[in-house]
């Protein structure tokens, strides 16, 4: 599916069809707005690598060239909506509320989970490969049992989107959370990132055939999707959302798109790809293709400076207050690793307790 070609014009095919007309919302402004939360992610991103390069950050995710499928996906949600994330949703991440110091904080090493995750609906970032899938499935269902809403009508019900990496189709949770997930109907869908890559191991040798099929042949709605165009990725989340409120089962998005990066921090991608694939993809950057699509629409200069202007401010935010973060207390390894309180950690929490009595005191 793809609704924007790479020289930003308008396409049509059968395979739109059945998404046209949650393509037809996105006018100019939701376009507009796409523009900019794609250029700020970007900046971000580009930021927070090189912060990591001078030793203010223990690891980096690089999310670039994946901005057209993680914004076009945050702004299909409704407000009621949750995420359930990897490691890699910085565009969504931003999207839904989560301060920019929180996001750092995780990966400085200063909190295991930032982000108040009820207010923003976003769940912590999960960096176990492919376990989110089963916690999306879980917490869906739960909250669909609970009536969370309050309305009778499931057209009013929260729906769960659920992010993983073309990699994590490879884990028997991914497979086992879409089974149950067809088998209990729940309000789930789950937003497949085809990267092209699970760190050196191409997509082409995970699977034989498109990661879509394989949903489908779970007995989940599905769409594949060109993951560069915001358009068609709105359009095909907007829709499976709407279905699975409805309570007529989950769905899957494979956006097909590329990393143009590095995996982490602690990668190299030019070990195992050719940079021929990587220039190839670059003509095909969400960024440009937005852009070219607002100029032909009459969007002026003024528009893209503003928002580049915006970028380097967020940027100098960034590198100035870095190291005003706060460091963790000691204690706080010990919050929030259950619900209910747990006698091996209260153990250890009072081992801890008195170990730092005891430095204090020799320390004076």
């Amino acid at each position: 599916m793809r609704f924007l070609d790479e020289q930003g014009a308008l396409t049509s095919s059968e395979a739109n069809e059945s998404c046209a007309e949650y393509a037809a919302e996105v006018d100019e402004q939701l376009l507009r707005r796409c523009y900019e939360e794609m250029v700020l992610a970007r900046s971000f991103d580009s930021s927070a690598a090189a912060l990591q390069r001078q030793g203010e950050l223990a690891l980096w995710v690089p999310n670039i060239g994946q901005e057209g499928c993680q914004v076009g996906a945050a702004l299909a949600l409704r407000d009621q909506d949750w995420v359930v994330p990897s490691y890699r949703e910085l565009a969504i991440a931003r999207i839904r509320g989560v301060p920019w110091q929180d996001i750092i904080a995780l990966f400085r090493g200063t909190s295991h989970g930032a982000w108040d995750w009820r207010a923003t609906r976003f769940h912590q970032y999960t960096l176990v490969i492919g376990a989110q899938a089963s916690h999306g499935v879980g917490f869906a269902w739960g909250r669909a049992l609970d009536g969370a809403s309050g309305h009778g009508d499931r057209e009013h019900d929260e729906a769960v989107l659920t992010c993983f990496g073309d990699g994590a189709t490879s884990e028997g949770a991914v497979s086992e959370a879409m089974v149950f997930a067809a088998s209990f109907s729940t309000p789930n869908v789950f937003l497949c990132q085809n990267n092209g890559w699970a760190i050196s191991v191409p997509s082409s040798v995970q699977a034989s055939a498109p990661l879509a099929e394989r949903a489908r042949g779970f007995g989940l709605a599905a769409y594949r999707v060109d993951g560069n165009d915001p358009i068609a990725v709105y359009a095909a989340v907007r829709s499976l959302m709407d279905r699975a409120r409805k309570g007529e089962g989950p769905g899957f998005v494979e956006a097909v798109t590329f990393r143009m990066g590095a995996h982490t921090s602690s990668d190299d991608p030019t070990k195992y790809r050719d940079d021929d694939i990587v220039q190839r993809w670059a003509r095909r950057d969400p960024i440009l293709r937005v852009r070219r699509r607002l100029i032909a629409l009459g969007c002026g200069q003024e528009f893209f400076s503003e928002v580049d202007d915006r970028a380097a401010e967020e940027a100098s935010q960034l590198r100035s207050g870095i190291r005003a973060l706060p460091d963790p207390e000691s204690m706080d390894m010990f919050r929030n690793v259950y619900t209910e309180p747990h006698p091996l950690v209260e153990a250890e929490a009072q081992w801890m307790r008195e170990y730092l009595a005891e430095e204090e005191a020799h320390h004076g």
